[in-house]
């Protein structure tokens, strides 16, 4: 049996995945970039970089799609391997908190 908080916990991360497109479109706007890349470029390492072709969402995007559609696949899928490999992590660990939760009652 799943614990209380899960379909609260899943609603909130659902919700966060659906304002996806609207943070990026607001990083736009303010001219965000990330700040590994800003390093990145201020100590010329950029100019040794090789591109790497391998991410499953390069840029936070899925290709061929526009920037608000791939935000929100990529957020969604994200997210959902996020909370499988949590889920997993904590079915192997063993303990839901039930336990926890009826001994501080």
């Amino acid at each position: 049996m799943a614990p209380d908080w899960l379909p609260k916990a899943v609603a909130v991360l659902v919700a966060l995945a659906l304002l996806a497109p609207v943070f990026g479109w607001a990083a736009g706007q303010v001219g965000y970039a990330e700040p590994l890349e800003n390093a990145a470029e201020a100590t010329g390492a950029t100019d040794d970089a090789e591109p790497v072709d391998s991410a499953p969402f390069p840029d936070y995007g899925v290709p061929g799609l526009g920037s608000a559609p791939g935000t929100l696949v990529s957020a969604l899928v994200g997210t959902g391997l996020t909370l499988l490999l949590a889920f997993g992590i904590g079915r192997v660990l063993g303990n839901d908190g039930d336990a926890d939760t009826d001994a501080v009652r």
